[in-house]
């Protein structure tokens, strides 16, 4: 039998197919009408590089899950690479690379360019600390049998979605004597993990009646790390042997635990996500994605125009605190070092002001892109999208890089083809800080970047290769662009 249609069902039907192509072209542009997806017209080259940047990048968070790690990790990549620790009263001369160490937890690279430091540096900022769970001073008792540490945590996270996980403990002791004992249990295939128990549903009916923020309070992320009871005769219960175990197999005390910094962080591998491959799922990609990409750029660049400064801060998910943060004098004494060393006698602090009012900086760190799950989240003329490269972060309210910078960058980004878009949240609606307020407080215009990432601050965020790749591309253009 043939079908009958009305010309009120073919109006539908187009109606219908021209609202699907509508929806797709907004799936694959961005705000500007001209930004596609990057895979659309990526050669095959293009493809490549940013699957081996990929597995370069996951190999690479597996391995730096805190500041600490990061440190250990970037270092000995600097120098496999050619760099030397840079020591003050070391004159930096075009083309040289060095390193420099601030307190085993913040990191810079320094590579001189052909132009004097008294004519602006070029800063590349990300920070490389992660939301995560830090064992307090004195972390063990015991309960119900069980033996658990109590935790604190660093940088903002949904306390719900840290239970029932596989933990990592990884950090350092510092002993009265001087040593140091790192730790590491949980990120090796046949090492043990850690985990927070949820409530089964099963007996979840007060829980229930929480809201979403109190489902698991702050107090209650606390893991279980033994079971008891231990010995031949069952005479240790389990806090106790833990203490026992943790002198026998790394020389400390409880009282040890009070100098330690050990964190407690997923313990699962970075992995390809999707069939495609596209896509990479990894815990700590705010803002280690900004900060391997930098790292990446670094290491490869030749002589740049002006000499940069690669910042690796720390804290920054706790508001920049701390002498290893942004907020600190840091960075700005290290600028003024170099300018010393350069100079000499000759040195006065007005010189200082005015290189870095002639400086550059680069603002690196993820931001969310837009859910398919929950698009309304974002304002979506203005929300960035994965795989469509740079994000230039438009904040508003006095917080912009001024238009003449903002069209520096460009500039920068357009002379190398690298991918952008913008990036607006919802007006009053969302927030987060990076660590562009403190540069631009000395004087240095400074520009927010970022790469749109779905689920950060939670364990396992997405990423896609080729907004990495574009990361790192961009970074390199900023380094070396000139203005002809």
């Amino acid at each position: 039998m043939k079908a009958k249609y009305t010309v009120s069902t073919l109006m539908l039907g187009l109606l219908l197919s021209t609202t699907a192509v509508h929806s797709q072209n907004a799936e694959e542009t961005c705000n500007q009408g001209t930004c596609i997806s990057s895979w659309t017209n990526a050669s095959d080259r293009e493809q490549k590089s940013a699957t081996d940047l990929g597995e370069k990048y996951k190999s690479f968070l597996h391995t730096a899950r805190t500041e600490l790690l990061f440190v250990s990790a970037a270092v000995k990549a600097a120098k496999d690479a050619g760099y030397k620790e840079w020591r003050a009263g070391t004159k930096v001369n075009a083309g040289d690379r060095y390193y420099r160490i601030n307190r085993d937890r913040a990191l810079s690279l320094i590579i001189g360019g052909e132009n004097p430091v008294s004519d602006g540096v070029r800063i590349v900022a990300s920070h490389i600390d992660s939301p995560r769970l830090e064992l307090k001073g004195r972390p063990l008792y015991g309960k119900e049998g069980f033996a658990v540490f109590q935790t604190n945590f660093h940088g903002g996270i949904k306390t719900y979605q840290w239970t029932n996980l596989p933990l990592a403990l990884v950090g350092r002791v510092d002993k009265k004597d001087g040593t140091t004992v790192e730790i590491s249990v949980g990120l090796n295939e046949d090492d043990p993990i850690f985990m927070i128990p949820d409530l089964s549903p099963h007996v979840s009916r007060d829980q229930y009646k929480r809201s979403a923020r109190e489902l698991v309070q702050y107090e209650e992320l606390d893991p279980i790390v033994a079971s008891g009871p231990h010995g031949s005769k069952g005479e240790y219960g389990a806090s106790e042997w833990v203490l026992r175990h943790l002198k026998y197999r790394y020389g400390i005390s409880a009282a040890d635990l009070i100098s330690a910094e050990l964190s407690l962080v997923p313990a699962m591998r970075p992995r390809d996500m999707g069939f495609d491959k596209r896509l990479i799922a990894a815990y700590g990609q705010d803002d280690r994605l900004s900060a391997f990409t930098s790292l990446e750029a670094a290491l490869e660049i030749k002589t740049p125009p002006q000499t940069v400064v690669v910042n690796f801060a720390d804290n920054e998910e706790t508001g920049n605190v701390n002498h290893t943060g942004a907020s600190s004098s840091y960075l700005t004494d290290l600028i003024g070092e170099l300018l010393y060393a350069e100079m000499g006698n000759d040195f006065r602090q007005p010189l200082l002001t005015r290189a870095l009012a002639k400086s550059k900086a680069l603002s690196i760190d993820v931001n969310p892109g837009i859910n398919p799950l929950n698009p309304g989240a974002w304002e979506v003329g203005n929300a960035p999208r994965l795989s469509m490269g740079i994000n230039f972060k438009l904040y508003g309210q006095g917080l912009d890089a001024t238009s003449e910078f903002t069209a520096w960058t460009r500039a920068a980004l357009d002379s190398k083809d690298i991918p952008w878009q913008t990036a607006t949240y919802k007006v009053a609606r969302a927030g987060g800080g990076t660590l562009g307020r403190e540069m631009s407080r000395h004087n240095i215009d400074t520009i927010d970047f970022g790469a749109p990432v779905l689920s950060i601050h939670t364990p396992y965020a997405v990423s896609d290769k080729m907004d990495v790749l574009a990361m790192r591309n961009g970074i390199e253009a900023f380094m070396m662009f000139e203005r002809k």
